[in-house]
């Protein structure tokens, strides 16, 4: 990576210790060939985003609103961790993927008609400018072609400014922004009355999603299965390799890259016991013959949609007896937590059905001593033990979409038509765990499939990446 024993880092930007000459300055300006963009297309999101503006302008009338894009995040030094913007600016925006650039603001201007979105961003530095050589974290030469901003008006259909005019545009006037994401927004927007209702809207707005950002979930699970099959092809690479849980994870991730944006969390790749703790993410484990290998896992299209599957897989490609009779019991309970989605009904639906049928199996096994009744006492919960977490969470733009929603909207509100959704029973018997005997110590398995609510049940959105003992099996079989 190149450094700087010429450049200083200065915070904002890194600029050369010593000035330039201003005859390389002049020198640096001459001999370029125009560098114009041409076929610049509306993106298909743009008329879903105009719509989405307006119901938020409805909801704030009268009222400046104001969604940054975010900032840089340092790494170490003078290094930053990759960008993504704030999910609410991409949601009114369409701004994605390369084309996302730091600092960068939405402002929805008070109008006769309601509100005037102006996009202000950081523009291309043009040859004209010393900044597209000397600006190390703008300019052209150091981080690549960006759009100037008649480029971007013409790709957002939106109104865009220079970022530089931020700060003057913002003063005066009642605003309501997104406050902790942006320098200059921050030091000149008062914190309104009304800012915590914006991160609320901002969240709920995407609970229930439109044609477009189903078909580009589709688009992130149809990925993910394949980065799931790369997995697979690299398991006996895995086997022979130390760290071999990092094999797995440096699959996945390649797909993702290659297809998509990125990842769209922290793949989880836990072989043998290490299934057992629920976010296993260091990855440095062996994965050995005869385990079961637990992959959760998603990719982040370029639109930041992502993908939540998970699989478990028998690293020899067989499951034995022991694997498989926990296996159907964890299958058995994801499709009753599946059956329990449709439009009307309670979000909480879907834990108690799927936890009814794990704890059944736990009494069967004689592992809980009690009636069902008794054991789904939300008192009692015994069966926790094995299964910590929820069955169920939002998904969309974040892994753990609208997570600024209340309680009343989301986890003890109603499904409705449009919601997308995980479904993911897990059973995890630690290597400790003397209630079990000791053959089925250290096994955790959880299955993990995205749902589409629908008015009178729902679309496995995922129902094409192999989720049975025999076709995980098959699946495996073709690939090696």
């Amino acid at each position: 990576m190149e450094n700087s024993d010429k450049a200083l880092d200065t915070g904002s930007k890194r600029v050369y210790d010593v000035a330039p000459s201003e005859m390389f300055g002049e020198f640096m300006k001459t001999g370029w060939a125009p560098t114009p963009l041409t076929g610049i297309v509306e993106d298909e999101v743009i008329p879903y985003c105009v719509k989405r503006r307006e119901v938020l302008s409805a909801a704030f009338a009268g009222l400046r609103v104001i969604l940054p894009s975010g900032e840089l995040k340092q790494r170490s030094n003078d290094t930053d961790y990759d960008y993504r913007p704030h999910s609410a600016f991409a949601y009114y925006t369409g701004v994605q993927g390369v084309e996302a650039n730091p600092h960068a603001v939405l402002v929805l201007e008070p109008s006769d008609e309601g509100h005037t979105p102006i996009l202000f961003i950081n523009p291309r530095s043009t040859r004209d400018t010393d900044a597209f050589f000397r600006d190390a974290k703008n300019g052209e030469l150091w981080v690549g072609r960006r759009f100037t901003t008649d480029e971007a008006a013409q790709r957002y259909e939106i109104e865009v400014r220079p970022v530089t005019e931020l700060a003057a545009f913002l003063k005066g006037g009642k605003a309501v922004a997104l406050h902790g994401y942006d320098e200059v927004v921050d030091a000149n927007v008062k914190v309104h009355a009304r800012a915590d209702e914006l991160v609320n809207f901002v969240s709920v707005a995407r609970l229930i999603k439109d044609e477009y950002e189903i078909r580009e979930m589709q688009k992130a699970v149809d990925v993910t299965h394949r980065g799931f099959s790369d997995v697979i092809s690299v398991l006996p690479a895995a086997v022979n390799t130390p760290r071999g849980e990092r094999v797995v994870e440096a699959a996945f991730f390649g797909r993702a890259r290659v297809e998509g944006n990125t990842l769209g969390y922290n793949t989880i790749a836990a072989s043998g016991s290490h299934a057992c703790v629920l976010h296993w993410n260091r990855n440095d484990g062996e994965v050995k013959p005869g385990d079961l290998l637990l992959l959760d896992a998603g990719v982040e299209v370029d639109s930041y949609y992502t993908a939540d599957i998970t699989r478990t897989f028998p690293v020899s490609g067989k499951f034995t007896p022991i694997q498989r009779s926990l296996y159907m019991l964890v299958y058995e309970s994801q499709k009753a937590g599946i059956a329990a989605i449709r439009a009307g009904v309670p979000f909480l639906n879907i834990n108690r059905a799927s936890h009814a049928v794990l704890v059944q199996g736990l009494i069967d096994m004689g592992i809980i001593t009690m009636s069902l009744e008794e054991a789904m006492d939300p008192k009692v919960s015994l069966h926790k033990r094995w299964t910590l977490h929820g069955v169920a969470h939002m998904l969309g733009m974040d892994v753990h979409d609208c997570a600024q929603a209340r309680a009343d909207q989301y986890r003890d509100g109603v499904l409705e038509a449009g919601m997308i959704l995980t479904v993911e029973p897990g059973l995890y018997i630690q290597s400790d765990d003397e209630l079990f005997p000791p053959e089925y110590r250290g096994i955790g398995i959880r299955i993990e499939d995205d749902v589409l609510v629908t008015e009178d049940g729902c679309i496995n959105l995922s129902e094409n990446i192999p989720h049975h003992p025999d076709e995980i099996e098959s699946w495996m079989a073709s690939l090696r």
